[in-house]
């Protein structure tokens, strides 16, 4: 990866210092599903050819099977996932994989790696969220007649209900919920063809 005017090895110190494939492995999935994307995008722009296309797309399913049954072997020289995932496209597909990279940089990459991740993620949170909601709703009203302490001031102000307390957190959770959705909006962009120069 370290070429160009670069001569000489890599320290083992900065190879260590820049390597993030210990914290960016759970980015597989989406570095490969972002990869295929690509290379199909690549495909109807008449850049790469139908065979090429089929050859990447199948490649990558090959490295993702091997990533979900936990048989994918990490390298010392994979300093990240893309450079993981490539490696093993190359040894699985050859040359073509290369071609992968066509304009598309790292930075590209990564960027659209981190927003598939976020997005995947914001939206299970939210899903977690509404159950949440949902169970205090729910239980709110099986219990309405529980009674328990309102404090103030860290003491027994007066009674109140369980019910009441409950819900007043399921108005934080829906205001939190909403947050997550106007996140989401933001994340859900292609950062694509940003332009990084060497």
């Amino acid at each position: 990866m370290w070429g160009g005017r670069f001569t000489g090895a890599t320290d083992p110190l900065m190879e260590k210092f820049n390597a993030s494939i210990d914290f960016d492995r759970k980015l597989w999935r989406v570095d490969i599903a972002g990869s295929q994307a690509y290379a199909r995008a690549l495909g109807q722009a008449g850049i790469l050819a139908a065979d090429e296309v089929a050859a990447l797309v199948d490649g990558l399913d090959q490295v993702a099977a091997e990533w979900e049954a936990g048989t994918f072997v990490l390298h010392a020289s994979d300093e990240d996932i893309h450079t993981a995932n490539e490696r093993r496209l190359t040894e699985l597909i050859g040359a073509v994989a290369g071609k992968l990279h066509t304009g598309r940089s790292r930075n590209d990459q990564i960027a659209t790696d981190v927003r598939l991740w976020l997005r995947a993620e914001i939206t299970a949170l939210r899903g977690h969220l509404h159950d949440l909601m949902r169970v205090a709703v729910d239980r709110a009203e099986q219990e309405i007649d529980i009674l328990m302490p309102g404090y103030t001031h860290m003491q027994p102000a007066q009674p109140i209900r369980w019910s009441h307390w409950l819900l007043s957190h399921a108005w934080a959770w829906q205001r939190d919920a909403a947050r997550l959705e106007e996140l989401q909006r933001r994340v859900n962009v292609m950062p694509l063809g940003a332009g990084a120069l060497a």
